[in-house]
């Protein structure tokens, strides 16, 4: 059955009645699922400041699917801008994943003159 994913209040809801009805309880599931029990039981009570990928994340754990009616005219426009910002985020990985001698050429000059 579908259920409008308008809120944090419905996610929390729909993964409440899940762990309730296999049994498991809170503090179990947020110590399977990585995150706290604090998080579990301001999700599940509808605390709109949770963490949005978090709640995704723990969705699809859950075997949950959710997704977006755009309209068919938007399309192109979506994967066009989800592209661009696929593109930025693998460049802010690979530059921070640099270690901070090589970001900035000024440190390394300064590092060599101190050193040198």
């Amino acid at each position: 059955m579908h259920i409008p994913l308008t809120s944090v209040q419905s996610a929390g809801v729909a993964i409440r009645v899940l762990r309730k009805r296999a049994g498991i309880r809170i503090d179990d599931f947020a110590l399977t699922a990585g995150v706290s029990k604090q998080f579990m039981t301001d999700l599940e009570n509808g605390k709109d400041t949770v963490r949005m990928g978090t709640v995704l994340h723990l969705l699809q754990r859950m075997g949950l699917r959710v997704s977006l009616d755009m309209p068919e005219e938007a399309m192109a426009l979506f994967q066009a801008e989800f592209e661009k910002v696929t593109r930025r985020r693998s460049r802010k990985s690979a530059a921070s994943a640099l270690p901070e001698m090589e970001k900035s050429p000024t440190h390394v000059a300064q590092g060599e003159r101190l050193h040198g």
